[in-house]
């Protein structure tokens, strides 16, 4: 049974749907999109135009022993990303997480990388929020207002697509909440950084949160 613990030993703030057919951005247009969520003088440690709390900036930290490099854990309680570098270390970021019953813990597999990407609600999010999702049945064009941002790292367990991502997001107020339809959302900056080193392959650790259902969180 996946479940929540210490694998992060220490702190150190050392670190200063479906696709359609749809026409895809150009690079330039990708370029410019980068530049306009990307921060002038962007530091990932200090920069927060954002307003959030200093704890949800990017960190590098160090990771409990006999962890995979470049896989993921997500802590749903603390709201933190982890991806585990090489030499004992991992970077920190801040996320949203699912909120009510709508996040999903487990173990995952990232199969699909995407810059830009198209975004289409499931049938099931449509059914649940309509006035929300409705108007983006056929799906939503690449954009810095897209619901999934910059970039999508896409899970999967097996084959099979679980619809889930972890993701940009336009409302990087939401870091440190419950905020989304069971996705992990980061600040668009915070992901394009994450979406660099991220590999096909690797697996992401999705941890209960507190008070989930049957399972609860351990320490």
């Amino acid at each position: 049974m996946l479940t929540r613990r210490h694998f992060i030993i220490t702190t150190a703030a050392m670190f200063s749907g479906p696709v359609f057919a749809s026409s895809w951005p150009t690079e330039e247009q990708e370029a410019a999109w980068d530049t306009q969520v990307t921060p002038p003088g962007y530091d990932p440690a200090t920069t927060n135009p954002w307003g959030l709390h200093p704890r949800l900036l990017p960190q590098q930290v160090e990771a409990r022993p006999g962890l995979v490099p470049g896989d993921i854990h997500v802590d749903a309680t603390a709201r933190y990303l982890y991806y585990i570098e090489e030499g004992g270390t991992a970077i920190r970021y801040g996320v949203a997480i699912g909120r009510g019953g709508l996040y999903e813990p487990g173990t995952y597999t990232i199969r699909r990388k995407v810059e830009w990407p198209h975004w289409t609600p499931t049938p099931a999010m449509i059914e649940r929020e309509p006035d929300a999702y409705a108007q983006y049945a056929d799906g939503m064009e690449p954009g810095p207002q897209n619901a999934l941002g910059s970039r999508a790292l896409y899970l999967y367990v097996g084959e099979r697509d679980t619809y889930l991502r972890i993701h940009g997001t336009p409302y990087p107020r939401s870091i440190g909440s419950r905020a989304s339809s069971g996705c992990v959302r980061m600040v668009m900056a915070h992901i394009n950084d994450l979406y660099e080193q991220v590999d096909t392959g690797v697996t992401a650790y999705l941890y209960p949160a507190a008070g989930d259902g049957p399972v609860t969180a351990h320490n």
